[in-house]
């Protein structure tokens, strides 16, 4: 967890504004099993695969998969410079995801994209401290280029839900 007080109190409004403004469809599936914004950053810990959605140039929806990595409340994913879901994004910057753990843990998130290590431009304040967290968790050997060949996102979401039953399946408490 590597989120300050103020992050976690932005996640927690984050999460109650989108609950209080969902249907009463969505608020009838999830309300009494929604978890706090320090008890998600405290679940969502390392990579988490993510089902990312992006839109095509004719509007066509698409999903693919990517690393999730949850740091300071927001989701930071990555992916080829040449893979659709770059071009995609490059253009059309409205992205969301969605992490599943079966039964026991939905979180669903839309936003809109950042790129943090621009190939042609200067990367973002934070970018060294993220590369510094990915090289922590893939290693520092891997067998690619990380400001070349990869480019990483942070999705700054406007809506977020996480649906989580119970808690204690998740924590092993």
């Amino acid at each position: 967890m590597r989120e300050t007080p103020e992050e976690l109190d932005k996640l927690q409004s984050l999460l109650d504004s989108s609950l209080s403004g969902s249907t009463a469809h969505l608020r009838s599936i999830v309300e009494g099993s929604t978890i706090t914004a320090a008890q998600l950053t405290g679940v969502l810990t390392g990579m988490c695969t993510l089902a990312l959605s992006t839109v095509t140039a004719k509007g066509e929806p698409r999903i693919s998969g990517a690393d999730g990595h949850f740091l300071h409340g927001r989701w930071h994913f990555g992916t080829s410079r040449n893979a659709a879901k770059a071009r995609h994004l490059a253009t059309r910057p409205a992205a969301s995801v969605a992490h599943m753990r079966g039964e026991d843990l939905g979180v669903f998130t839309h936003g809109t994209v950042e790129e943090l290590n621009p190939e042609d431009a200067e990367t973002t304040a934070d970018w060294q401290e993220l590369l510094a967290c990915l090289k922590d968790f893939y290693g520092d050997d891997v067998a690619f280029d990380w400001n070349r060949e990869v480019v990483y996102y942070r999705l700054n979401p406007h809506w977020m839900t996480a649906y989580a039953p119970d808690l204690d399946k998740l924590t092993g408490t």
